[in-house]
């Protein structure tokens, strides 16, 4: 599903149901990041490692440990940009060379309302007025869910360029659909703060994809190098 998103200079390897809450082996430097956490952490960690292990060897990079620095965000192999997302039933892996691409973000989320409590205080005013607008033309989509999906793939994709913490008050995010009955289409991201530099140019605007598919909602920001 995620696959469809991107670019074909991106690999991604997914799991849907079962395979996806399946405990899968960890590398030492992995399991002592496990220590202390619960099952269903553990599961998620794992999982989602056995999907960007196999799209390493897609890539033909030898398979090795994925660890995370202090924000948490995970540390891929020298020449590699990537991002790792999992939802209940699924997780997936994307990764490309970094000679291809600067960086990119994926999310997934379940495809249902996002609680209004979470809402209210993740969407800017502008937001929340064209989601307005998008629920009345195309009530069948949680919109709300895409927006907020949207944030975390351009999070993912920001946080690798600047090492810096962006609030989702930072970023205005369009979404949109693309014609006909599919529930899939494209978003912009304009940044509300200076963007990161990217081959000696400051980038203002992410873009990506996002659809949904199987109960999932799915969300990918590309950034190029030019």
């Amino acid at each position: 599903m995620i696959e469809a998103l991107l670019p074909d200079s991106v690999v991604a390897v997914e799991l849907l149901g079962d395979d996806a809450i399946q405990e899968a082996p960890l590398y030492p430097e992995e399991e002592a990041l496990m220590t202390r956490a619960v099952a269903k952490r553990r599961r998620e960690f794992s999982s989602v490692r056995a999907c960007a292990r196999r799209a390493m060897e897609k890539l033909g990079v030898p398979a090795q440990p994925i660890v995370t620095g202090e924000s948490g965000a995970p540390r891929w192999p020298d020449g590699l940009v990537g991002s790792m997302t999992h939802s209940a039933d699924y997780c997936a892996a994307v990764l490309a060379r970094a000679a291809d691409l600067a960086s990119l973000g994926i999310d997934a989320e379940p495809d249902e309302p996002l609680p209004q409590d979470v809402a209210s205080y993740v969407f800017l005013p502008a937001e929340g007025e064209r989601l307005r607008r998008l629920a009345e033309e195309r009530p069948d989509i949680h919109w709300d869910r895409i927006l907020f999906s949207a944030k975390e793939s351009v999070y993912k994709a920001w946080f690798p360029l600047t090492g810096q913490w962006l609030d989702f008050s930072e970023a205005d995010i369009e979404v949109f659909a693309d014609p006909g009955e599919r529930p899939v289409g494209g978003l912009r991201a304009e940044l509300l703060v200076p963007g990161p530099r990217v081959g000696g140019r400051r980038v203002q605007r992410f873009e990506g994809r996002w659809s949904v598919q199987r109960g999932v909602v799915t969300t990918a920001v590309v950034v190029p190098h030019s």
